[in-house]
């Protein structure tokens, strides 16, 4: 960790601190001498809370009222500017409901917005307005439509064949005061279809989509007004769940040329500011597949910042300062591993569980999995581990783990 605070650093507000990136964002920007304090979900524990650096507040559970949350946050904006004095503060989302909070509480303060406003955070939460916006930049998007009603998941399925994918259209969906929970199915005959949409209130359109098989690829930078800067690139060795899920280790690659070009025209229209991560998929036939648009930190943010792109920081100077030369100059180490470990041990119990679907969706041998995961080489990074701030990285296998067997279990 960096010595003395700068004065001149701001200080930094970032949450939700249950985010998978917070700890490795926490730590790019209090190397730049930044200031940084986080919130969190009434009740919840995140990882983070156990860091040296870092002071958690709570506010409400946006799941069981949205409105506190957003009043609780707002009065902890107004609280920490009283006493930063005239320290500059930066409102920084983590993930997607904080995406949607941060864009109205910094609407009406003098709080800089590390995070896309207005129009960008409606594209960011909206996964059939990126679909059409990356189709008009010439990307392969699956086919798919916006469902509202079964009638509309049934009519897709008989036109599209067997496997569909179902997954939630709106990333946050607010209904009655509150957020509704992000559904997600694997769909592969009628019979699961039936249970799916029974499972499905409609109260929140889904997006059914063409199910495509293939490795999960990453695409990331910060865009500044000349545009992106520190590109670089990832792909998943392996998921937590091998269905569909985060991945659980990752590794370092370039970004062609013709998808710098397609990315950088998606981004553009879109009149983008700041980090971002696009997620794609290469089929068998080695065809990239857009699947979607992140506008906030990313899981394997740790694989980043061991190749030296600071995103978080870059983000936040940018932010403050668009003429800044953040992230200008930067190098990436194609061919670097990193690794979830909590992710990893889960993986493996995934693998062992077996498909929940009759989707054909290649599943890993066990043995396999196993050789893979013990195979530790010199130079392999994991997420989320700093030796001075170790008691995070404990805090964080302890709850990947607990939290997807409850998640199982329930």
């Amino acid at each position: 960790m960096s010595g003395t605070r700068d004065a001149r650093q701001p200080v930094v507000l970032m949450g939700f601190a249950e985010a998978e990136s917070a700890p490795e964002v926490a730590w790019s920007l209090l190397d730049t001498g930044a200031r940084v304090v986080a919130f969190c979900r009434r009740g919840h524990r995140p990882p983070l809370r156990h860091s040296r650096y870092v002071t958690c507040h709570q506010i409400s559970r946006p799941e069981e009222k949205v409105d506190a949350a957003g009043a609780d946050l707002s009065a902890l904006m107004r609280r920490m500017k009283a006493e930063s004095g005239a320290l500059p503060t930066v409102l920084f989302p983590l993930d997607d409901m904080a995406v949607w909070l941060c864009d109205r509480a910094s609407r009406h303060s003098s709080w800089v917005l590390a995070g896309p406003s207005g129009n960008q955070a409606a594209l960011a939460l909206d996964k059939s307005r990126q679909m059409a916006l990356a189709r008009l930049c010439g990307m392969n998007v699956p086919e798919a439509i916006e469902a509202r009603t079964v009638a509309d998941v049934d009519g897709f399925a008989r036109s599209a064949g067997f496997p569909i994918v179902l997954k939630s259209s709106e990333c946050v969906s607010i209904q009655d005061g509150r957020r509704l929970p992000r559904r997600a199915w694997v769909v592969a005959s009628e019979s699961e279809l039936h249970r799916a949409t029974s499972n499905w209130d409609s109260r929140a359109p889904l997006l059914a989509q063409r199910f495509v098989t293939g490795c999960g690829e990453g695409i990331f930078g910060v865009r500044g007004p000349d545009g992106v800067r520190g590109w670089s690139g990832h792909r998943r060795l392996r998921m937590m769940n091998p269905h569909g899920s985060g991945s659980s280790a990752c590794v370092a690659q370039d970004v062609p040329a013709d998808m710098r070009c397609q990315v950088d025209a998606f981004l553009d229209k879109a009149g983008w500011r700041g980090l971002f991560m696009i997620e794609m998929l290469r089929d068998a036939a080695g065809t990239l597949w857009f699947m979607e648009l992140n506008g906030r930190p990313w899981g394997s943010m740790a694989l980043a910042r061991r190749q030296g792109l600071e995103y978080p920081a870059w983000h936040v100077s940018l932010a403050q300062n668009e003429q800044s030369l953040a992230g200008h100059t930067s190098t990436t180490a194609p061919g670097l591993v990193c690794r979830n470990v909590g992710r990893e041990l889960m993986h493996l119990a995934f693998v062992f569980r077996g498909p929940k679907s009759a989707a054909p969706i290649p599943w890993p041998s066990l043995w396999q999995s196993v050789k893979d995961v013990a195979t530790i080489r010199r130079g392999d990074g994991i997420y989320n581990w700093r030796a001075s701030d170790w008691r995070v990285f404990v805090a964080d296998v302890c709850g990947t783990i607990s939290k997807n067997v409850m998640k199982q279990s329930a």
